[in-house]
C-alpha cells in the first residue's frame, strides 16, 4: 500500500543515511522481488516440462526436485502436501481396480460392443457417449483403452472413417473427468472450494450438462471430418498392400458374469452414495457439532466398496494391483504429490507479487484464468494436478467459486500436444491410417474435437452459472 501511494503521488523522501530516495529503494526492492519470482517460476516450469517428458511417475518426482530448489535455494517455506486429495484418489482407484479385477470393466466393454454393433451407422455419436460414461463411472479416462479397438473396428466395418469416432471418443474420456463425482480432479476442486460452502452437487449440476453438450457438439462436427473412408488415399494404399487386417478384435472374456455384474453395481452404488452425501450435508454424521467432511466420506465409502467387491467376488487382492487402472491411478497420486506441493509452495511464497500484478486484469476478464488452466494442463498432463497447482491462485485472486466451476473443463487441454497415452493408443488402434498426427504436429486428429468440446463446455458452464 505504501508503495502504491508513493508511485501514485510520485513522492520522493530522502534517506539521510545514504542519500537515496525511499521511492528509489522501493522500486529496487520490487524489481528484485519480481526478478526472484520469475526465476523461481522458470525452475517450476523446467521441472514440469522435464517431468512430463520422463512420463509415469516422472512428473511427481520432478515436482519434488522443483520443491527442493524452492526450499533450499530460494528459501520458500514448503506448504502442507495435499494429503486428503491423495488419499481420496487412492481410495477411488482401489475400488475401481477391484471392479476391474472382478471382471466389471470387461463386462462394461461387452455391453459397449453390443451397443455399437447394433447401431454401427451412429458410431461417431455413440462412441464418445460410451467413453464418457466409462470415465464418469470409473473416475479415470484410462478405462477408455479397452473400448477404443472396438470403436475402430466397428467404424472400419461400416466404412466410416475411424478418425471421426476415435478422435471425439478420446476427447469425451477426458471431458468426463471434470464431470465424474469421484475423479481426482473433481475431488481436488471440491476440497479447494469447501470453504465457500460449495457442495459436490453444485459442481456436478454445472459440469455434467456442460461437458455432455460440449462432447455432443464435437461429435456432430466430427461427422464431417476428412474424406469418406473409401475415398481416403492412405486407406486405399493400405488396403491394396494387404495391410488391413480383417480379423475381429478379441475382447477379454468375462469368466464369472455374476461377479462382474455385482462389482459394477457395488461401485456405482458407492458413487451414488458419495453424490448424495456431497449434495445433502444433512445426511453426513455430525461430531462435536461439525458434519463429517467429504474427503473422509469418499475414502470410507470407496474402501468399503473395494472390500465388498473382493469379498463377494472372491477376487485376489493382488490381482487388483495388476490391471491397467491401478498403476495409472498411482501415477496420478505421485504426480499430485510432487507437482501440487511444488505449485502450492510457489504460489504461497509469491502470493503478493502474483495477486498484485494480475489481479486487476483477471477481475475484469476472468476467462483469462481459464486460458491459464488450459495452458498448464498441457504442461502437467493431469487435470487433478492442474487443479491443485493453479486453482489456489484463482481463489487468491478473488475469482468467484462458481466462475471457477464454469472454467473447470479448461483443465482438459492435454490433447493439444498429441502424446498422451489414450491419444497414442487411438492412433495405433486405427488400422486404416486415418487417425494420426499431421505434418505440423498440432494438426492432428484430436485438435478440432478437443478445442470444440472444451470451448463449448466452458461457454455452457458460464451460462449455467448465470441460471443457477
Amino acid at each position: 500500500e505504501i508503495c502504491a501511494c508513493l508511485v501514485g503521488s510520485e513522492m520522493c523522501i530522502r534517506d539521510s543515511r545514504n542519500g537515496l530516495s525511499l521511492f528509489s529503494e522501493l522500486k529496487l526492492y520490487i524489481y528484485k522481488r519480481i526478478k526472484n519470482m520469475l526465476l523461481q517460476l522458470l525452475f517450476v516450469l523446467v521441472a514440469i516440462i522435464v517431468g512430463a517428458r520422463l512420463g509415469g511417475i516422472g512428473l511427481g518426482v520432478m515436482g519434488g526436485v522443483g520443491l527442493a530448489i524452492l526450499t533450499f535455494v530460494f528459501g520458500l517455506q514448503p506448504t502442507a502436501p495435499p494429503i486428503d486429495v491423495m488419499l481420496m484418489i487412492v481410495a477411488v482407484i482401489s475400488a475401481a481396480s477391484c471392479m476391474q479385477a472382478a471382471g466389471g470393466l470387461d463386462y462394461m466393454v461387452k455391453l459397449a460392443e453390443r451397443l455399437l454393433r447394433r447401431n454401427p451407422s451412429q458410431v461417431t455419436i455413440l462412441s464418445p457417449l460410451v467413453t464418457y460414461l466409462f470415465t464418469f463411472v470409473a473416475g479415470t479416462g484410462h478405462v477408455a483403452y479397452s473400448v477404443l479397438p472396438v470403436i475402430a473396428e466397428v467404424a472400419t466395418e461400416t466404412k466410416i472413417r475411424p478418425e471421426r469416432p476415435l478422435g471425439i471418443a478420446v476427447i469425451a474420456s477426458q471431458q468426463a473427468i471434470t464431470a465424474s463425482p469421484i475423479s481426482a480432479a473433481t475431488v481436488a476442486l471440491l476440497g479447494l472450494l469447501t470453504g465457500f460452502d460449495i457442495t459436490l452437487f453444485d459442481i456436478l449440476k454445472i459440469t455434467i450438462p456442460a461437458t455432455l453438450i460440449g462432447v455432443l457438439v464435437g461429435a456432430f462436427l466430427s461427422k464431417k471430418v476428412g474424406k469418406e473412408l473409401l475415398e481416403d488415399p492412405e486407406y486405399l494404399r493400405r488396403l491394396e498392400a494387404g495391410m488391413i487386417d480383417t480379423k475381429h478384435v478379441e475382447l477379454n472374456d468375462v469368466k464369472n458374469m455374476f461377479h462382474a455384474r455385482i462389482s459394477v453395481i457395488i461401485f456405482i452404488a458407492a458413487t451414488l452414495l458419495i453424490v448424495l452425501f456431497g449434495s445433502i450435508p444433512a445426511m453426513r454424521p455430525v461430531f462435536n457439532g461439525t458434519a463429517l467432511d467429504m474427503p473422509a466420506i469418499i475414502e470410507i465409502l470407496m474402501l468399503c466398496a473395494a472390500a465388498v467387491i473382493l469379498l463377494i467376488s472372491r477376487t485376489d487382492g493382488i490381482k487388483a494391483t495388476q490391471g491397467s487402472v491401478f498403476p495409472a491411478g498411482m501415477q496420478a497420486v505421485i504426480a499430485i504429490f510432487g507437482i501440487a506441493w511444488m505449485g502450492d509452495t510457489f504460489i504461497n511464497g509469491n502470493i503478493t507479487e502474483l495477486t498484485g500484478s494480475i489481479e486487476g486484469i483477471v477481475r475484469q476478464m476472468p476467462w483469462l484464468f481459464g486460458l491459464a488452466l488450459f495452458v498448464m494442463s498441457i504442461l502437467l498432463y493431469s487435470q487433478a494436478a492442474t487443479v491443485r497447482a493453479i486453482v489456489p491462485l484463482g481463489i487468491a485472486l478473488g475469482i468467484s467459486p462458481m466462475m471457477l466451476i464454469a472454467l473447470f473443463p479448461a483443465v482438459n487441454g492435454y490433447f493439444f500436444i498429441p502424446n498422451y497415452p489414450t491419444v497414442v493408443a487411438a492412433i495405433n488402434f486405427d488400422r486404416t491410417g486415418t487417425t494420426g498426427i499431421g505434418k505440423w504436429i498440432l494438426n492432428h486428429s484430436f485438435m478440432m474435437p478437443g478445442m470444440v468440446a472444451t470451448i463449448v463446455s466452458i461457454v455452457v458452464g458460464l451460462l449455467l452459472v448465470q441460471v443457477f
